[in-house]
């Protein structure tokens, strides 16, 4: 089986972890709420701190989660985020969805949000993440897409921001325009019955204005990312001190509104 050779672009600096963890199943994987019911076995693939992963848990319990992610320690913040909301239906593992250890027909819902994205073969990650799910069942994916997002006013030090993570998530062996793709990856991937959508989210107050651009701003100078942007020769980490300051120019903007659109797709098994 294909190994994962994507390298993950974000890294879980406190900037990211600030983004991860204000994610939930309503504003984050509500094209699937409806085909969850109790009792149900669920794999959540990437789940990152587990915020998803514990609001999936409580509407399926009695069922199962089983929560996967390529590391232990960003495993051990979900299960943390499980036992504070006194979650006993959920398990995590160390997994690669390129090759998932669990048997044909294990799940009845598998999910994955902003994960395709990253791997280095998207195809065969929703071919394994169909194995591992029982006829019957859905796979659900939701992924942004970088190139489709857009924001007021114009700030052309966003503009390069778009430009060097772009170039960032590519030469890690990623798609950072992944939205656009997941019809096509799951058609690839041997689906036949695809349910496509699309979604958005929308930063327009000063509340979450000044949240997306704050941990932006810190993303671009202080996380995994700004490390792998200069090593790639990318950008200079003059260059992406500018950027941040864009982003928190940009944040202290009265009219200012930013949409990161998504795709999602529902395959049913």
């Amino acid at each position: 089986m294909p190994k994962e050779t994507a390298v993950y672009t974000h890294g879980h600096h406190e900037s990211v972890l600030r983004s991860h963890r204000w994610r939930t199943a309503a504003n984050s994987a509500a094209y699937l709420l409806g085909e969850l019911r109790p009792g149900q076995a669920v794999l959540d693939v990437g789940c990152g701190p587990g915020t998803i992963t514990a609001d999936l848990a409580a509407l399926v319990a009695p069922g199962r989660v089983t929560a996967v992610d390529t590391t232990d320690d960003i495993l051990g913040r979900a299960a943390t985020v499980a036992a504070e909301r006194g979650l006993e239906n959920v398990e995590f593992a160390v997994a690669d969805v390129h090759a998932l250890d669990f048997p044909d027909d294990s799940f009845d819902v598998v999910h994955a949000h902003q994960v395709l994205q990253h791997v280095g073969d998207p195809v065969q990650a929703l071919r394994e993440m169909r194995r591992v799910c029982r006829p019957g069942g859905v796979v659900a994916v939701r992924d942004s897409d970088y190139a489709a997002m857009t924001w007021y006013p114009r700030a052309p030090g966003l503009d390069t921001w778009l430009d060097v993570y772009e170039r960032v998530a590519r030469g890690n062996g990623g798609e950072p325009d992944a939205g656009r793709r997941l019809l096509s990856w799951a058609r690839r991937a041997g689906f036949t019955d695809i349910a496509p959508t699309a979604a958005a989210w929308c930063f327009a107050t000063p509340e979450s204005r000044a949240w997306w651009s704050g941990l932006w701003a810190d993303r671009t100078t202080d996380s995994v990312y700004a490390d792998l942007a200069v090593a790639g020769g990318h950008a200079t980490p003059e260059q992406l001190t500018a950027i941040a300051d864009a982003w928190r120019s940009w944040g202290t903007e009265e009219d200012g509104w930013f949409m990161v659109p998504h795709g999602e797709v529902l395959c049913r098994v």
